[in-house]
């Protein structure tokens, strides 16, 4: 594969020669047709409101919080890839993937699989007797995305819509709009209505009151026009009862996401973060630039305890050595996903990197096997792990 920033996320295309329909590659790649200067703030730069983009606690919800990753699930929500429409010539090979996942975790902690009506019994032979077959419309995989942002408050686990709208009506998306309420009535889990429109893949927690965000994603006008940052912030605040948010940059047009965090910057634990690096060697783009903008950000950044944040880079695989290919391909190990007893990451076929990523997994996600799964057709549009799962919380 040649060595170009093409083999991260760029403007969506069809990729002909796999049989991709362009339509298909929906979690994190996509184009907005907007130039890089004009789409990419400068280093540190905040749009409006805060100190080197971080905020305080005003405006949160008292007793309400969103948790960590890490902490206990009482499930993992997943979608069954729906139709040819969409994925093309690829549509039995991204299931595959999607099994592939699916039965990992399965294995590990129970697993919710969202099936289109019609197809129950082809998901459930793919993915195995550990995987429950919930019947609903749906579109595509993107989980992340389409499941509510579980919250606890009083006790109770609660679950906040927010409006999946395609990633800003990019895609239409009918069934998969409807996946958030579909969820809740099916657990009886209480609706937190918002007025913003966002995706799971927009936020990071570690679940002491602080979030990871991309100002791109959620400050835009394509899915919350006319809210400043500040407004966006308060709301987050409200909905999601963090204390403090750090924002950092991301990229705008560029990505159908418009660059979630999810593929960027997560928390590995309280104040560690662990931070996308472009593979050395390549040249500056508009990914690496706003990975660089993030790191300035963090490194002045405080948590919602007030303690400094420790950033440790995990460098993406050479692009001459994964074994994945496409436009779209994401070859961030960021976009891994942590169960209860697995951390479950991608695995690129470029030994070195692989095995890097592996160990710093390990080092700083402890007591969880670290699980490595071949996903090249997810990546390959436009996503990964994370973009396919979505935790709830034991509550």
């Amino acid at each position: 594969m040649p060595r170009s920033p093409l083999s991260r996320r760029t403007v969506l295309r069809s990729l002909a020669g796999a049989g991709v329909v362009a339509l298909g590659a929906a979690a994190c790649t996509g184009p907005d047709d907007l130039n890089d200067a004009a789409d990419t703030p400068g280093a540190g730069a905040p749009a409006s409101g805060g100190t080197n983009g971080t905020s305080g606690p005003s405006g949160a919800t008292p007793g309400r919080r969103l948790g960590a990753e890490w902490e206990e699930h009482a499930r993992t929500f997943m979608a069954w890839p729906a139709s040819q429409d969409v994925w093309g010539g690829q549509l039995d090979a991204v299931r595959t993937d999607i099994a592939g996942v699916a039965r990992a975790i399965g294995s590990r902690e129970p697993v919710v699989l969202l099936v289109r009506p019609g197809q129950e019994a082809s998901a459930k032979n793919a993915c195995g007797s550990d995987v429950e077959i919930f019947s609903t419309p749906v579109d595509d995989l993107w989980a992340r995305d389409t499941v509510p942002v579980f919250v606890e408050e009083a006790g109770k686990v609660k679950g906040v819509d927010f409006n999946f709208s395609g990633w800003g009506g990019k895609q239409q998306h009918a069934d998969d709009a409807g996946v958030a309420r579909a969820v809740l009535a099916k657990y009886g889990v209480e609706r937190i209505r918002t007025p913003l429109v966002a995706e799971g893949g927009s936020f990071e927690s570690d679940g002491q009151g602080t979030l990871l965000v991309t100002e791109s994603s959620v400050v835009n006008d394509n899915r919350n026009p006319g809210r400043s940052r500040d407004q966006v912030e308060e709301e987050l605040k409200r909905a999601l009862g963090v204390t403090k948010v750090v924002w950092l940059a991301g990229v705008r047009g560029k990505d159908i996401t418009n660059a979630h965090v999810d593929c960027l910057a997560r928390f590995a634990a309280p104040g560690v973060v662990l931070l996308d690096q472009a593979f050395p060697g390549l040249p500056a783009d508009v990914w690496s630039r706003s990975a660089d903008q993030a790191r300035s950000v963090l490194a002045d950044a405080t948590d919602a305890t007030g303690s400094k944040l420790r950033v440790i880079e995990i460098p993406q695989p050479d692009p001459d050595r994964i074994t994945g290919r496409g436009d779209a391909f994401v070859s961030s190990y960021l976009n891994f996903y942590i169960g209860d007893k697995g951390v479950y990451l991608p695995l690129f076929g470029d030994p070195k990197a692989d095995d890097q990523a592996q160990q710093i997994l390990k080092d700083h996600v402890p007591n969880r096997e670290i699980v490595p799964i071949r996903i090249d057709t997810i990546a390959s549009g436009g996503g990964g792990i994370h973009c396919s799962t979505h935790d709830q919380p034991a509550g």
